[in-house]
Parts: structure tokens; sequence; C-alpha cells
């Protein structure tokens, strides 16, 4: 283990997200629509794909989306021909025939009011089940009228990946899905819009953090009072967010 890595994990106590005491449904049911409908939706969606040999095979990854419509979970999940995770919020598990759907495709219900820290812990049993986590790092659905439509990210994304360092996370680039179908505007999706989706090069903790912190500084913070830890980790939280959002804007999010 390198000099950083060691740096890295003696300061685990303050990093680590342990993961919630709960299991991923819907394998069966969620391999089946997979199988059947996938294809067809694809084709069907009007789907232009590039960069999928960036997304890992198998394996705990996280795929890092822009958000601009209610589509964007069911198109990473088409595209990216992987079982794929969202944390959704418990509003959608509220409907029968919704929650139905949710549970059959294995994503997690989370509640807003518990804050983010339980969100994490849930997003943690996906990366620790070594499945595929899709995540927004705006946190919610860009509201924007008008491009630039990207929001600044939460810094949940680097969380994550701080707390699960060899793990890939994939910046992608949706592009046409609110055309596809406005929040607010469209009841019902318009095929014929052509929607774009852009895989980046996936970054790990490990790949970033030798290029923005060194041994030294990270064993001189494990020596600092705690209010401290927390203050650096933070702004490395933050530079972190920062540069994957650049990384999604260059993969197109307009």
């Amino acid at each position: 283990m390198s000099d950083l890595k060691q740096a890295w994990m003696s300061l685990e106590s303050h990093w680590k997200i342990q993961p919630k005491d709960a299991r991923i449904t819907g394998d069966r049911s969620y391999g089946f629509l997979r199988w059947t409908l996938s294809s067809p939706l694809r084709f069907l969606l009007r789907v232009k794909i590039s960069g999928i040999k960036n997304v890992p095979k198998s394996g705990p990854t996280i795929l890092a989306a822009n958000h601009l419509s209610h589509v964007d979970p069911l198109v990473v999940i088409l595209a990216s021909r992987r079982k794929t995770h969202y944390l959704a919020k418990d509003g959608h598990f509220k409907n029968f025939a919704l929650a139905s759907f949710m549970r059959a495709t294995g994503q997690i219900e989370t509640n807003r009011e518990t804050g983010g820290a339980e969100a994490l812990s849930s997003a943690a049993v996906v990366l620790h089940a070594k499945r595929a986590l899709g995540i927004f790092p705006e946190g919610t659905r860009s509201k924007k009228e008008k491009p630039p439509y990207l929001l600044p990210g939460k810094t949940g994304i680097a969380r994550l990946s701080a707390s699960n360092p060899d793990t890939p996370v994939v910046p992608i680039g949706l592009v046409g899905t609110r055309d596809f179908m406005t929040p607010g505007k469209h009841k019902f999706p318009r095929l014929w819009k052509r929607v774009e989706v852009s895989y980046g090069e996936p970054v790990t903790w490990w790949a970033w953090l030798e290029n923005n912190s060194d041994p030294v500084t990270l064993q001189k913070l494990g020596k600092k009072e705690e209010h401290e830890i927390k203050k650096s980790l933070a702004e490395l939280y933050r530079k972190f967010t920062d540069d994957f959002m650049q990384m999604i804007k260059n993969q197109g999010a307009p």
C-alpha cells in the first residue's frame, strides 16, 4: 500500500460510511424486465449512446449524471446495460402500482426528512453489494428554464467516493431528456425526440486524491482536533464535487 493510501486509511473513522441494515430487492424481476424490455425501449426512445466502454461490466460502480427530467433514471438504466439502483424518495412508494415497480427494479426507499447521512448509508448498501449505484450529484432535478441547466453538485458523491476509494465513478452527460418529457408540461414522453447519453472516463477517489493531496498533509491532518479534521475533509469533498461536475459538463450536460 502506498504512503498516500496508508495516510488516508488512517483517517477511516472520519470518512467511513456504514451500509444501512437493508437488502436489495427485485433481483429476479429486475433481471427479467431488463432482458425483455431493454432493447425495445432503447430503440423506441431513440437513445444515442457514446462511451459505453467506460461503464464497468461488474463490481461496485457509481453512475453519476445531470438531472433534467423524471425519465433520467430510466434512461441511465437502459443505456448502461447494468442493473442500476437509485435512491428514491418515499413518496414513490405510496402508490401501489408505482411502489411495486420500484421494488421490482430494486430501487431503494429513502426519507429526505431523516437527513443526508441516512441516504448515504442506504447508498452504501448498493456499493457494498458490488452493484451499480445511480446518483444525481445535483441532489434534485434542475428547474432552470434556460441553459445552463447544470446546478452545483452536492458533496454526497464525494463522500461516497471517499468511503469507497476503489470504486469507479462514471460521469454521464444527459442531453435531450428535458425536451423528451418536460416535468409539469408533458404527461407523456415525446418519443420522436432524440436523447443522448455520454459516458466519460471513470475516476476513483485514489486517482483524484493523488493529484489533490499528499501523505504528509494527510498525516498531519490526523493529528488535529476533530473539528479541524471535519473542516479539511469538507474542503476535499467540495473540491472533488466541483471537479466532477466539470467532468459531467464536459460530457455535454447542458
